[in-house]
């Protein structure tokens, strides 16, 4: 048996860590020795599929499904597909509004209005400012972007 110490030093996830993975479900309940938490090496392997997971971007809730929310039957490759297949449609999402984000960004760095008052003046309907600069160019955008309107 291992101490949480020791779990936390062969598995380079701190005590306090261990503790709310424990609390959380992630780890089953350690067994108690004289008031200190006593692990089975195995935890060692599921601590590394925590650590796994977390690195593909799962959060907390997601780990508990991805380990406990499945039927036993269905196996980690199966789960763990299902899972993935989920993660990657929210990380082409995130990566859609971060390409909108830097655009908006970029347009608004070309900002030539001299105050707030004299851009909002000038939005048009799809959020950007009329006054564009020099001679028309870029048309750029106030304050807000498609996704906060």
């Amino acid at each position: 048996m291992l101490s949480i110490g020791d779990v936390a030093d062969q598995s380079g996830v701190p005590a306090s860590a261990l503790r709310y993975y424990e609390k959380e479900g992630l780890l089953p309940p350690a067994e108690r020795k004289g008031g200190q938490r006593r692990y089975s090496p195995d935890i060692l392997f599921r601590i590394r599929v925590i650590k796994m997971a977390q690195q593909a971007g799962f959060q907390v809730n997601e780990i508990l499904t991805l380990l406990e929310g499945f039927d036993s039957n269905v196996p980690p490759s199966e789960r763990w597909r299902e899972m993935a297949q989920k993660k990657r449609m929210e990380l082409e999402e995130k990566q859609r509004e971060l390409v909108l984000m830097q655009e908006v960004l970029d347009r608004g760095l070309r900002c030539t209005c001299l105050s707030w008052d004299e851009c909002f003046l000038n939005v048009s309907l799809d959020g950007t400012c009329d006054r564009g600069g020099e001679k028309g160019a870029d048309r750029h955008p106030v304050v807000f972007s498609r996704r906060y309107r």
